[in-house]
């Protein structure tokens, strides 16, 4: 680490005065983001019933397995109804007398 040169004490006043500056703002800044953290954490609780990131993690990771579920039953749904239309129109274009 470099010496530095004996600073006189208005430049010393004006390092202090920014540091407290700095030290203002990053209490700030640390109080918005613990009031955040504790307002999800909050949100997390009322819909999902956990606050804990692993349990919260467990949930998303069963949530998409649901939709995927969901929408593979889906998409079977419309080849099914695909194939009963093509059957449907297949027996419009050619009628077979009773």
């Amino acid at each position: 680490m470099p010496i530095e040169k004996p600073q006189d004490i208005e430049a010393l006043k004006k390092r202090h005065k920014d540091l407290e500056h700095q030290k203002v703002t990053s209490e700030a800044n640390f109080k918005t983001a613990t009031d955040q953290l504790e307002a999800i954490k909050k949100e997390a609780q009322e819909k999902y019933g956990t606050a804990d990131l692993q349990e919260l993690k467990q949930k998303l990771q069963a949530m998409k397995e649901q939709n995927e579920r969901h929408r593979a039953q889906y998409q079977k749904h419309l080849e099914e109804i695909e194939t009963r239309l093509a059957q449907v129109e297949s027996n419009c274009a050619n009628p077979q007398a009773p």
